[in-house]
This record gives structure tokens, C-alpha cells and sequence, in this order.
């Protein structure tokens, strides 16, 4: 269980790294111009900037407390924070009527919880 816990800890953290690090690089202009990224015509670029930076230090947390010892109880409470930004970005999908967007917020916010819940050890 704890390689399969490690592998989508892993996986999770490099796509919030990677979705972070875009918004915080490119401008609400830029997003813009990619298809996908059509909800952040609703935000502004200082809220682009801030789910940005938390999806980056939702990233670090799911990896690096656990990893390094160092505070592992941030490991969980990332994963926790991540699916809440799922569950809002679901949300923000729904009422934009981006159907095909929520399963992948869905199966996300899944994925963060399973890691919260089972470092935890709730499950």
C-alpha cells in the first residue's frame, strides 16, 4: 500500500507543480488563449495567482513533509486542501456547464482525499 501511496502522492504533485507553476508564469490573457483554462475569464489574475501558488505549495506538502520527516502531519493536511480546490474548481466547471472538466476534478479531489485519509491513518 505504501508504493501505491507514494506513486499517486508523486503523480498529484507533479500535476498541481506543474498546473501552479503556469498560472503563477503566464498572464490571465495568456490562459486565456488555451481552451481549457476558458474559466479563468471569471477571476481575476491576483486569483489566477493565489490558486496558482496554492496548488504549488499543495504540491511541496504532498511530498516533501512525509519524505523528510520534518512536520509530516503538513502531508495530509496538503491533500485535504488540494481536494477542497477540486471540489471549487468543480464547482466553478459546473456553473460554466465544463461537464468533461468535472470528472477530472472529481477523480482528483478522490485521489487527494484517498492520500489525506490513508496518511491519517484512516484508512
Amino acid at each position: 500500500m505504501d508504493i501505491a501511496l507514494w506513486i499517486i502522492s508523486g503523480v498529484l504533485a507533479a500535476l498541481y507543480l506543474v498546473a501552479g507553476v503556469t498560472k503563477l508564469v503566464k498572464s490571465r490573457d495568456e490562459l486565456l488563449t488555451e481552451p481549457r483554462m476558458a474559466w479563468a475569464d471569471g477571476f481575476t489574475p491576483r486569483q489566477i495567482t493565489m490558486i496558482g501558488a496554492a496548488e504549488v505549495a499543495g504540491a511541496a506538502g504532498l511530498v516533501l513533509p512525509w519524505l523528510t520527516g520534518l512536520a509530516p502531519v503538513l502531508t495530509p493536511v496538503a491533500a485535504a486542501g488540494l481536494a477542497v480546490l477540486q471540489i471549487g474548481a468543480a464547482y466553478v466547471h459546473g456553473r460554466r456547464h465544463e461537464t468533461a472538466a468535472i470528472a477530472v476534478n472529481v477523480v482528483l479531489a478522490a485521489l487527494a482525499a484517498f492520500v489525506a485519509m490513508t496518511r491519517l491513518g484512516r484508512l
